[in-house]
């Protein structure tokens, strides 16, 4: 039972990074490149999709993990997940505090209401979430190492 809590959590934690990789380094990238105002719709759009999805996901990552020390307690690598588990809540709390207010802002905005400053508030964000992006990395190895 707990191999296979194991690979669960750590199969979702690696999708959850996958997801967020891929809109730090190609999704936003490409919305930039867009033209005119598609690129501020689509981040309005992205907002609004995956800032319904990813808190639920961060939120059951988070307990995964957990359930995993808890379950593992007495096992090599404990350690390693424990210390997963504090990157995580480190990235939630990065969420609440840095991302979430300026995604809640942009998913509001459309061309005609956005605030004068919304390119600079957008590469705001991205740079929190790169480093949010390196702190899921960081848990997700950690759980990577510990599961073999």
């Amino acid at each position: 039972m707990l191999n296979a809590l194991q690979v669960f959590t750590t199969v979702s934690v690696g999708l959850m990074v996958g997801v967020e990789l891929s809109v730090a380094v190609v999704i936003n990238r490409i919305l930039d490149a867009l033209p005119e105002d598609s690129g501020q719709l689509g981040r309005a759009h992205g907002g609004r999709m995956l800032g319904a999805a990813m808190p639920v996901w961060y939120v059951a990552s988070l307990v995964l993990v957990a359930a995993w020390a808890v379950a593992g307690w007495h096992d090599q690598g404990t350690g390693l997940v424990v210390t997963a588990a504090g990157l995580l809540i480190v990235s939630v709390i990065m969420s609440v505090l840095l991302l979430v207010p300026i995604n809640n802002r942009g998913k509001t905005w459309t061309p005609e209401n956005r605030p004068a400053d919304w390119k600079e508030q957008m590469k705001r964000w991205d740079r929190y979430h790169y480093v949010r992006v390196a702190v899921i990395v960081g848990a997700f190895t950690l759980l990577v190492v510990a599961l073999v």
